[in-house]
């Protein structure tokens, strides 16, 4: 037998002993005050004095994260998961039920308990505790530490031992509520509407990235998990909302590294009457609000170094990047043949199709795009990689969109939504010319939408920004892993359940 298998068959053995004792082990309430996070926060600043004038009388519950007994006097600390809070127990005057239960008690149990607030002789702040319940029985202890690669494996696939042991990891999901919370209240605030639009697609559209495939029984229908709500967006622009957003899981069926997962979130907003320039400008003032509610700060700390978000943020385009971070001349960005010479000199592969957009962007990805610590507007992008951007006025190889670089990812991709429906049927025919020609990532051709448009959509400027990384920069986190709760992992081996097995059938 194990170690691990003993731990469990003692803490069984407890847990049978305080059931034969009348204990109930899983009680449905506990009333409580306070978590011992609130206790420190309204009453750590008291004095000894002050508590013992007040008197005043709390019922906590916590986890149980240590355990020390002197005598006739137990010490037990309460975690919340944020705030440790030490119980004071004379063992003596107990009632019955909360002596077994202090007997039988193991780290990682759940208890409630009730008692007065005080300081210690060493100035702690404790509960002199006259009462307590056991609130759930802890049948596997908890991990004593946290390192190497496998136990950060382990973080990822038992995300609730991670959070019960780690508060820098529960701080990492508080702050992603706060940004979610910050934008919907800012886009509220602005007149913006939040929308639900589906996540099973006829067609997959609104980004460039293989999909999921899954099929609808009932309807006998071949489905896509969507990889982007843009075009559903864009048709309630068309039915005159004019200002609306989504906080949407997308699903691309792509590799994983550090700043992929093939399920992630992302906010997406239209606004009608538009441009990508002023988007620009609003992104700016939204990131940077959200740095102040959410840090505290107008700077975010990423591998050491910090990252001011004071504005304005510049403004650079592909071909400015591309010049800069290669051996390329500005006359040589222009020039197919050479961006292709400059990606084989760097070992960089061809993409399958040899335009010049399509060299150009692949180039700025392998040469230009980490060097991006930022904030930077990235502008200037080929038409072959923007189906759904209107054409730039000033040379109509490039499209009116930008993204914006944070740390030298991509955290926001927007345009300058193109609502001409011939245009738009053209650059779907390009699409698919693509994807036959092996771009497994292009469009297909969406009729419905086309027809959407055909029926007249406002001038709008619309953008998606990644709610995955943002949080990784906010809370400076290596891995995009670290910042979704139940990230997709490969299944573990099995392994032989500890748990008892049922009853025989009659």
């Amino acid at each position: 037998m194990s170690e691990l298998d003993e731990q469990i068959r003692v803490r069984r053995e407890k847990r049978d002993a305080l059931a034969a004792a009348g204990v109930p082990l899983y009680p449905h309430r506990f009333e409580l005050d306070a978590e011992p996070a609130e206790v420190h926060r309204k009453h750590g600043g008291r004095s000894a004095e002050e508590l013992e004038g007040i008197a005043l009388r709390l019922a906590v519950p916590g986890r149980v994260t240590a355990i020390r007994e002197h005598g006739k006097l137990a010490f037990v600390d309460l975690s919340d998961g944020r705030e440790k809070l030490q119980l004071f127990l004379r063992k003596n005057q107990l009632p019955e039920p909360a002596a077994a239960v202090l007997a039988h008690l193991d780290l990682g149990d759940l208890i409630g308990a009730t008692g007065t607030l005080m300081r210690t002789r060493h100035g702690e702040l404790s509960l002199l505790a006259d009462d307590v319940v056991l609130l759930a029985k802890a049948l596997r202890p908890l991990p004593e530490k946290w390192h190497g690669l496998a136990d950060v494996e382990a973080r990822y696939r038992q995300r609730y031992l991670d959070l019960a042991t780690n508060p820098e990891s529960r701080r990492v999901f508080e702050v992603r509520a706060r940004l979610v919370a910050g934008f919907r209240r800012f886009l509220d605030e602005r007149g913006f509407v939040e929308v639900e639009t589906p996540m099973m697609h006829l067609i997959p559209g609104g980004a460039t990235a293989r999909p999921f495939k899954t099929h609808h029984n009932a309807l006998d229908l071949d489905l896509y998990l969507r990889i982007a709500p843009e075009l559903f967006l864009k048709r309630l622009l068309v039915g005159g909302l004019p200002k609306v957003y989504e906080i949407n899981r997308n699903f691309r069926n792509e590799g994983i590294s550090t700043r992929h997962n093939p399920e992630f979130t992302m906010l997406e907003f239209y606004w009608a009457y538009a441009d990508h320039r002023l988007l620009m400008d609003f992104v700016e003032e939204m990131l940077s609000a959200l740095a102040a509610e959410a840090l505290g700060a107008d700077e975010v700390r990423w591998r050491g170094e910090a990252i001011p978000l004071a504005r304005p943020w510049p403004r650079r385009s592909i071909r400015e990047l591309v010049v800069e971070h290669t051996a390329l001349s500005a006359g040589e960005a222009e020039d197919p043949a050479a961006l292709a010479g400059e990606l084989s000199r760097r070992g960089a592969p061809l993409p399958p199709s040899r335009s010049y957009g399509h060299l150009l962007m692949a180039l700025f990805e392998h040469a230009a795009e980490e060097h991006l610590t930022g904030p930077v507007f990235v502008t200037g992008h080929p038409v072959e990689v923007s189906p759904l951007a209107k054409q730039s006025p000033e040379d109509p190889r490039f499209t009116e969109r930008f993204e914006l670089y944070l740390g030298g990812m991509e955290i926001a991709n927007a345009f300058s939504e193109l609502n001409d429906p011939d245009v738009q049927a053209e650059r779907f025919r390009a699409q698919v010319a693509a994807r036959e020609e092996g771009d497994a990532e292009a469009h297909l051709f969406d009729a419905d939408y086309v027809r959407a448009l055909e029926h007249g959509m406002p001038p709008a400027g619309g953008c998606g920004i990644g709610i995955d990384r943002l949080t990784m920069l906010f809370t400076d986190r290596p891995s995009i892993r670290d910042v979704i709760l139940f990230p997709l992992l490969r299944p573990e081996p099995s392994e032989e359940s500890t748990a008892p097995a049922p009853p025989d059938e009659p």
